[in-house]
């Protein structure tokens, strides 16, 4: 049997532990906090997952929240005038529902999950000494700890990483009591809110550890307005300064919003990170080498919802090639070809996701635009989060624009 060391219980790494457990592989993940801890913390993300990355973990059978959390059949767009009404607003419906479980409920099932089926659970902070160390007792190590000293093992790829400094400043507040949407009570949708020159406010529906509930979640152009909350610690200051920035910028999201609370103290969120691609293979002091997972490698800015899409579509890939790979060596060979397999999905989210930090070209404003006039064209821009590849056919080029546009148009 081989024996495989994931570090880091994320979606990936959790993911990819529990399909190597269930395909039959010794596995031991560590992880730097227990499943108790990480239930009883601070909220670590934002997540809304698309129906391809649902359907990888209902393929492992993981997909233990399914009838309790928000079914999202919707993603709207609604873009901020100068006054402060709305340019813009559509909403496009999704061919397969998304849903989003707050990762502190996910990753602690999935954790106690994957040791209740003998899976070897170690609670440590892995540092790469450890790992120089553990690495001649595995036939392959993964890392999927997206921050911290591992991290620095794997070096930043240049020619795939455009930005140098984090794009937006980040902040997300778990909240309970939001009203519906009066365009759409009739179904749980995505809400993106575009304030040209500020930022993005998004509003998603949720199952967190309290039940039901919704995140409430700035992106700011750093050193802008709503570039507000660093060294805000207190949670009602946070919740505050949120409600306070939706009533000035998007006062048809804080309608519905005046009667919010947090759904618990760990339920506040703020930082920033730059959009990184790195090389996928780690070198560690010995020689030996570690393959770098989802995040680890390709660190998008949650601006497109990617995240968890990502991390579970690299886990599916990983996964696969593994156990193709049966009895023959994880060398350095194998390794690349295996970020290569995932590449081929991730490409397509880091080219749109940069895309979409920077002002939007005359082109897409033109095609955000007829979405409000074009269901279609709502509804395709909205499937677009669960297969951005074809973002490719109708977005980065204006004569693909126009064209597409003039087709939906005509019919």
């Amino acid at each position: 049997m081989r024996k495989i060391l994931i570090v880091g219980a994320g979606q990936s790494g959790l993911q990819l532990a529990l399909g190597l457990q269930s395909s039959g592989y010794e596995v031991t993940l560590m992880s730097n906090r227990t499943a108790d801890e990480i239930r009883a913390g601070r909220v670590m993300s934002t997540q809304c997952m698309f129906h391809t990355a649902l359907q990888h973990e209902r393929d492992l059978g993981l997909d233990f929240w399914e009838s309790q959390a928000p079914r999202i059949e919707g993603l709207g767009v609604s873009v901020a005038a100068p006054d402060s009404s709305r340019a813009i607003d559509w909403v496009g419906r999704l061919d397969g529902f998304a849903q989003s479980v707050d990762q502190r409920v996910k990753m602690a099932g999935w954790m106690e999950t994957f040791a209740q089926r003998g899976g070897q659970l170690v609670i440590h902070g892995a540092a790469v000494g450890d790992l120089d160390y553990f690495s001649r007792s595995y036939d392959l190590v993964l890392v999927a700890a997206g921050k911290g000293e591992l991290v620095s093992m794997f070096g930043r790829d240049e020619t795939r990483s455009p930005y140098s400094e984090p794009q937006r400043a980040l902040a997300v507040a778990y909240v309970h009591g939001l009203g519906p949407r009066p365009e759409h009570p009739d179904f749980d949708a995505v809400r993106c809110n575009v304030v040209p020159g500020v930022g993005e406010l998004f509003v998603m529906p949720t199952l967190t550890t309290g039940g039901r509930a919704d995140i409430l979640f700035w992106e700011g152009v750093p050193g802008g307005p709503v570039d507000a909350f660093k060294g805000v610690k207190d949670p009602a200051e946070h919740l505050s300064l949120t409600l306070e920035l939706m009533e000035r910028f998007t006062p048809w999201e804080y309608a519905r919003a005046t009667r919010v609370e947090l759904t618990d103290a760990g339920g506040t969120l703020a930082g920033r990170y730059a959009p990184t691609v790195r090389n996928p293979i780690g070198r560690l002091p010995g020689g030996g080498l570690v393959l770098g997972v989802a995040d680890v490698v390709v660190a998008n800015d949650p601006i497109t919802g990617q995240g968890s899409n990502s991390a579970s579509k690299c886990a599916a890939a990983y996964l696969a090639a593994i156990v193709e790979q049966g009895d023959k060596p994880f060398d350095e060979e194998w390794m690349r070809s295996t970020f290569d397999r995932y590449w081929r999905t991730a490409q397509h989210v880091t080219k749109w996701t940069n895309a979409m930090l920077a002002p939007p070209p005359e082109h897409v404003l033109n095609l955000l635009g007829a979405a409000g006039q074009l269901q279609p064209v709502a509804d395709r821009f909205a499937n677009g989060f669960n297969d951005p590849s074809d973002f490719e056919n109708f977005f980065f080029d204006p004569e693909k624009t126009n064209a597409y546009l003039a087709s939906v148009s005509g019919a």
